[in-house]
């Protein structure tokens, strides 16, 4: 197994808030999919879509990027074909607004021993309440961490198999222990079209530290939500992880 990786740097044309940021990442990275016919037909899918994105850094103290500036992201994925063609096509997009890239370096990673995760993004779980309702989990409208802990997993076995195209067959649950960093729920803003007007979506998530278990499958796993992200909304900046190696 392994992931490949965009180190973009970007320079900044005006000033963007950190309350808008991912929708104008977002937004960039969706149009320069849609130069090349195959990575358009991705992005138009309702599927996985294998890649993940963390935001600008380093980040402001008053949460500003400001214009003249330049910052890092990063893009990942599973698919080293979608990380040549987009390496291409982010440098092109060259109308947009609020940024440029102007450097990406392309990164290959083989799967290591993880002994720890750390979501960079808020991780976005939906679950189903009492009433059989999709809510997003949070602490206080869900609380149940068993019930987050096999939301995760489920995600990622269905991502590595439509990747791999192969099942794994897991003997229990990926994380050996889960501990949530933030005290409120963390948030994604990003405008969606409906009707001809523009509505302001949230989506509410948290930040996680997981230490996952040592055997095969669920050091897989774990490689995979780190080379296309953790939890669902990917495509928004949802999941973004790093991760420790043992040594």
């Amino acid at each position: 197994m392994k992931y490949f990786e965009l180190r973009c740097l970007a320079f900044i044309k005006k000033n963007i808030e950190l309350i808008e940021s991912f929708d104008i990442l977002s937004s960039y990275i969706n149009f320069s999919l849609t130069k090349d016919e195959e990575l358009k037909k991705l992005h138009e899918e309702k599927n996985f879509k294998n890649y993940c994105f963390g935001n600008f850094y380093p980040i402001e103290k008053d949460k500003v990027y400001k214009a003249g500036k330049t910052y890092e992201f990063i893009i990942r994925s599973l698919d080293e074909e979608f990380i040549y063609k987009l390496q291409k096509y982010l440098r092109e997009n060259i109308n947009n607004s609020y940024l440029q890239v102007l450097q990406t370096t392309k990164k290959e990673v083989k799967q290591f021993f993880i002994s720890e995760l750390y979501t960079v993004t808020p991780t976005i779980t939906t679950v189903k309440d009492e009433n059989d309702k999709s809510i997003f989990w949070t602490v206080d409208r869900d609380g149940d961490i068993l019930k987050l802990q096999k939301q995760l997993q489920d995600n990622l076995l269905k991502k590595y198999e439509n990747f791999y195209n192969e099942k794994l067959e897991p003997t229990q649950n990926f994380i050996q222990l889960l501990e949530i960093k933030n005290q409120k729920p963390q948030s994604i803003y990003f405008t969606k079209k409906s009707d001809e007007k523009q509505i302001k979506v949230r989506l509410f998530g948290n930040k996680f530290k997981i230490v996952p278990n040592e055997d095969e499958v669920s050091q897989k796993l774990a490689f995979v939500a780190l080379g296309c992200g953790l939890g669902e909304k990917q495509s928004y900046g949802g999941g973004f992880v790093l991760g420790k190696v043992l040594r």
